[in-house]
């Protein structure tokens, strides 16, 4: 009975991660819809035209070239790269099979769900230029969604890892920052409206919490014997 209620108590990260997963998943969809169906609409252009003004008033030659590598931190290939680097880091080092396999889920999914959306919407971009992969459809922004997925899963096994707090927090905050910039980096090159950005950053965090909520899932169905709805019910039991 007592090593029962240490099962439940350790189940207490994955229902709390499962239940702030599922209301920020609904918040993001909720905020994507309505962009979404907003595009047509003139609030939806004014804030795009006050965003682009605004960043276009920064405008000079150091911030353009810094933008440019900014932008390609968040290319398909550069993620494809870092993501096999992942991949092999995870197999060799930790022997992770659940954590692969999620993490090729979201990249992966994260790639084919960009695809669909942007051949759902068919939106225009504000200017078409190859050499920095502004070409196709403009929303949702794949490099705005693909970095946050990418980005948030390294976030996601940085703070599941034995790292010092200290580690946790830089490598955690320069990753927030950096998928931030990409997303303001399309923006600034004019490769994506500001609406695409934030549809992205929005489409992509709920299917990178999704790929999270079911890894820690799994990993912990696996490990413990109480069963997930039982453990469930239990803690909240306990909190109430």
């Amino acid at each position: 009975m007592e090593t029962q209620k240490k099962e439940v108590k350790k189940a207490g990260f994955p229902v709390l991660l499962v239940v702030i997963g599922l209301i920020l998943s609904s918040l993001f969809i909720f905020t994507f819809s309505q962009i979404a169906e907003g595009l047509l609409e003139s609030e939806v252009k004014n804030f795009d035209s006050a965003i682009i003004d605004f960043l276009a008033s920064f405008e000079s030659e150091g911030i353009d070239q810094f933008m440019i590598v900014i932008t390609e931190l968040g290319s398909v290939w550069f993620v494809t790269t870092l993501s096999i680097i992942t991949i092999l880091v995870l197999w060799l080092k930790f022997k992770d099979k659940w954590g692969i396999l999620f993490f090729i889920l979201a990249v992966g999914g994260g790639g084919l769900l960009t695809t669909l959306l942007k051949n759902f919407y068919e939106r225009g971009r504000p200017s078409i230029n190859p050499d920095i992969d502004a070409v196709g459809f403009s929303f949702p922004s794949g490099h705005s969604m693909g970095s946050v997925i990418f980005y948030g899963f390294i976030i996601y096994l940085i703070i599941r890892s034995g790292l010092s707090s200290a580690a946790k927090w830089s490598l955690s905050t320069l990753g927030v920052i950096l998928f931030l910039l990409i997303g303001i980096s399309r923006i600034f090159l004019g490769a994506h409206f500001p609406t695409d950005v934030l549809a992205g950053q929005m489409a992509g965090a709920v299917w990178l919490l999704l790929c999270i909520i079911a890894l820690e899932y799994v990993e912990w169905q696996s490990d413990n014997p109480v069963q997930p709805i039982e453990a469930t019910r239990q803690f909240f039991k306990e909190i109430f």
